[in-house]
């Protein structure tokens, strides 16, 4: 699922109780039309029953259109000040804003759903979206302060874990490093035996490459190893190897770090196996074998990496400075070549475009118009992807594992990662990537760029070897 500012539509989808349902094209249309006809003589909605207002702000919401959304959501608060479902107003203006980035606004919304409805579901949500907003906002103070607060107030919450956790990193990005550590030793006493245990000792492995405390690096990427809790974590075994190798390179401990990259199986599909032969290639190892089994092995794939699109993608991508391999790297994950796809996020077409992305780029594309449906067309929405890629490409230096990332978790969030990130290697990136299924995404993304590189040329024109 890509998009425009997502922000792991997993993640939220959605938070609370609100917005479960995912509604499609002809629902959507349906209730535009009876907006439209339902307007009174100024252009203004009428009032309607609350049920009405809920189910037309629900339809908007889960197809992007945030604006409509919040029109009857506020309709709604004006006409029905008592109603139930104001929590779950309040919930939608504040995530609707988030979506769209006016961090600003959302933190009001969201403030006021914390304070006047603590006790319901979407209360508690909003209090952690508030302080999540103030994490895209840099303003890390006021971060901590809102998860404390969601620690003392809802210590058995569905956020309880992340709120922990979210303390941790702030402190770090506050360059707090004390206070880091001292919320790393609470969390892992709190969630003993758990994912966010690990997470945490994962989070102190990442703050200790961040500050080339190569010794500590070493000996977290141990502990993580001994511990072997990598099950539903933050943390990956090869990823960790990945890292403790890269410390003992850093430290001077070539043989060390040999071994360490030599643990990483060969595998294609495997982020980590790809950059493990990069480094041995780099430090002088005689990787002939690693190579042919490397290329062997993407030959017995080559059934499930078909060539789709192989024009568009000459013409529309290529002609931008991306490698059409890493647009179809993209697609093979997004839609699976299917066309006619369309994702939980109102995200639509092979490359899996939401509209609110498409009415940026349409234009640049060479399309001085469009509907949510001509996103369905292979030729343009793989013109206008290959816009918003190379848009991303430009704003991330070309790393590639950035310009994914970026396109499941949103670009705020990447440059967040990407400011965390020391050194500048696209491996240490990754490490920082944030959410669990933008990680992974990034894992699977990258993992199908280097099985294409391995199996066609920039021109896709099958490589016989």
């Amino acid at each position: 699922m890509t998009r425009f500012l997502i922000l792991a539509f997993a993640v939220i989808c959605f938070a609370s109780s609100a917005f479960g349902q995912t509604f499609n094209d002809r629902t959507l249309a349906d209730v535009i039309a009876k907006d439209r006809a339902e307007r009174g003589p100024d252009g203004r909605l009428q009032r309607l029953s609350e049920e009405d207002h809920l189910f037309r702000a629900d339809v908007y919401m889960s197809n992007r259109q945030f604006a409509n959304a919040r029109e009857h959501w506020e309709l709604l608060m004006s006409e029905y000040p008592d109603s139930l479902s104001i929590p779950k107003a309040l919930f939608g203006m504040g995530r609707s804003n988030m979506w769209e980035r006016n961090y600003e606004t959302a933190v009001t919304w969201f403030d006021k759903l914390a304070r006047d409805f603590p006790g319901t579901l979407d209360g508690q949500e909003g209090l952690a979206f508030k302080a999540s907003c103030y994490v895209r906002l840099g303003d890390q103070q006021n971060a901590i302060k809102s998860y404390e607060q969601y620690t003392v107030m809802y210590p058995t919450g569905k956020r309880i874990e992340s709120s922990y956790l979210n303390i941790l990193d702030a402190y770090r990005e506050a360059g707090e490093y004390e206070k880091a550590n001292e919320w790393t030793e609470k969390t892992m006493r709190r969630f003993d035996g758990l994912p966010s245990a690990t997470n945490a000792l994962h989070a102190k492995l990442r703050m200790d490459v961040y500050r080339a405390d190569w010794n500590s690096v070493i000996q977290d990427a141990n502990q993580l190893i001994s511990l072997n809790k990598f099950r539903d974590s933050m943390a990956f075994e090869y990823e960790v190897r990945y890292l403790k190798a890269y410390a003992m390179e850093a430290n001077g401990n070539k043989t060390g770090a040999v071994y360490e990259y030599n643990q990483i199986p060969v595998d294609p599909a495997s982020y980590y196996s790809g950059l493990a032969i990069d480094r041995l290639d780099a430090l002088g190892v005689d990787t002939k074998a690693q190579h042919s089994l490397l290329r062997s092995k993407s030959a017995a794939l080559a059934a499930g990496f078909p060539l789709k699109y192989r024009t568009e993608l000459i013409r529309y991508s290529k002609s931008r400075g991306i490698d059409p391999r890493f647009v179809l790297a993209i697609m093979k994950q997004e839609s699976s070549f299917r066309a006619t796809a369309k994702s939980p996020a109102a995200a639509r077409g092979l490359l899996q475009l939401t509209y609110d992305t498409a009415l940026k780029y349409n234009k640049k594309a060479g399309f001085a118009v469009i509907s949510a449906e001509d996103l369905y067309k292979p030729n343009v929405n793989i013109a206008i992807g290959s816009v918003y890629i190379s848009e991303l490409q430009n704003e991330f230096g070309g790393l590639y594992e950035a310009i994914a990332a970026s396109y499941n978790g949103g670009e705020d969030n990447v440059a967040r990662w990407m400011a965390r990130t020391k050194p500048k290697d696209p491996a240490i990136f990754t490490t920082e990537v944030g959410f669990s299924e933008s990680k992974r995404y990034v894992y699977k993304v990258m993992g199908n760029f280097r099985v294409y590189r391995e199996l066609y040329d920039e021109n896709l024109i099958r490589i016989r070897k």
